[in-house]
């Protein structure tokens, strides 16, 4: 099976664990692992795949996820990664958006008897009688340890400060994960690097309880290379919610990804594997694009299924190759021409013979050559293959640019 810390590490997931060796160790045999997801809206956003994949992952290798629904947290808000108070919801608007986040997470998760868990904690935290929660549970909590987790003391450094209801939110998520434990046999939870403070209470609630040992893995906070956080635009959040966002606007923004991001990005969103996801992001240039299209089409596949991806990527094309020949055609203005017999093209040339006949190569052992070395294009399309045949169906109106190397250009012009 293998050992999916290693995956994760190899991947990019591990911001840092509770226990390098203990977390190791307790990957050897199959566990049931849990992220919680509070339903803060009626859809989840692309920055939340990175838990998502994680969960996939896990279920790959045969290990049980939990995914959690806050229902009740959600109706208190983690302050964490905050800088101002979450707004109050109610409970209907909570349980309309976590009865939503249940359904959407079913496109990744299997689910089922033998598959993963889908949980609402509202369904033991709404129970909870008050008096007794403070007596049995909030007396092992020192509120001076409390007060120097980052989420808090972030939020303390704020002229808003902290209030009551959201200081109480480290002691509910440490609870579910004891009640995880105690009901499920649950022994791991996985979460964003703001999580790090409410996973250490949850470890060290249940080794007080239940003298056991529990473990946590935290997943770096991403952003992208501008610094923007991920799953967020100039226009608001990428939901992956197809009504919200749809398919084809979800595929255009990993196709539009920084270059810098692109290697990362594939080795956390997609299930590549990585001897391809480093070939595809030592792609330089103009080759780059295609390692954005593998990125955006098994991101969105992965979202939207198979034949959304594809639409979404036939209509990415176009637009693109509209905008291509837009290019293409004031680039050919001014630059040397030759003429050549429509019928030719009809027919269809060579690519080492057509560049060696227009003077971009001296020979056609050169143009072979050029070609074979990935320096051979048509159209800003570069040649696979050094006898790919030119014809007809890559004239631009009247006309097509070959391009050797970087800069020497020449334009054939059909007659």
């Amino acid at each position: 099976m293998g050992n999916i810390l290693d995956i994760f590490l190899e991947r990019g997931f591990v911001e840092k664990t509770t226990d390098d060796e203990g977390v190791r160790r307790l990957l050897e045999r199959p566990v049931l692992c849990y992220i919680g997801f509070d339903p803060t809206a009626s859809s989840l956003h692309a920055g939340s795949l990175e838990p998502i994949m994680s969960l996939m992952h896990m279920q790959r290798l045969g290990h049980r996820p939990i995914v959690l629904v806050g229902g009740g947290t959600g109706l208190v808000g983690d302050p964490s990664g905050k800088t101002e108070l979450r707004r109050v919801m109610t409970r209907d608007e909570v349980e309309a958006n976590a009865d939503a986040l249940k359904k959407q997470l079913s496109r990744y998760i299997t689910f089922g008897e033998r598959g993963a868990l889908l949980l609402n904690n509202a369904d033991w935290l709404c129970e909870l009688n008050y008096i007794d929660f403070l007596r049995d549970i909030g007396r092992h909590f020192s509120v001076n340890r409390m007060l120097t987790a980052e989420s808090y003391r972030l939020r303390l450094e704020q002229e808003s400060g902290l209030n009551f209801i959201e200081f109480n939110y480290m002691l509910l998520q440490a609870y579910d994960f004891w009640y995880l434990y105690k009901h499920y046999d649950c022994s791991l939870q996985m979460g964003g690097a703001d999580q790090w403070g409410n996973i250490v209470a949850g470890i060290d609630l249940t080794r007080r309880l239940e003298g056991a040992q529990l473990y946590g893995i935290t997943f770096p906070l991403l952003t992208t290379r501008s610094g923007a956080k991920m799953g967020k635009t100039a226009t608001g959040a990428i939901w992956l919610d197809p009504e919200e966002t749809s398919p084809y606007e979800f595929y255009q923004y990993w196709i539009n990804v920084d270059d810098e991001d692109v290697e990362r990005f594939l080795a956390i969103f997609t299930f590549l594997p990585m001897n391809e996801v480093r070939r595809l992001g030592g792609l330089k240039g103009e080759d780059l694009r295609q390692a954005k299209e593998i990125l955006a089409f098994e991101a969105t596949r992965i979202s939207h299924g198979e034949e959304r991806a594809i639409e979404a990527r036939d209509a990415s094309r176009s637009l693109f190759w509209k905008e291509a020949k837009d290019g293409i055609r004031a680039h050919m203005d001014g630059v040397p021409t030759t003429e050549i017999e429509a019928r030719l093209l009809k027919e269809g040339i060579p690519a080492w013979q057509l560049f060696q006949e227009v003077g971009l190569c001296k020979t056609r052992a050169e143009a072979r050559r050029l070609i074979q070395q990935g320096g051979g294009y048509v159209n800003e399309r570069r040649l696979e293959a050094f006898d790919e045949r030119i014809t007809s169906t890559d004239l631009i109106g009247d006309s097509l640019l070959l391009r050797a190397g970087k800069k020497r250009f020449h334009c054939l012009k059909a007659t």
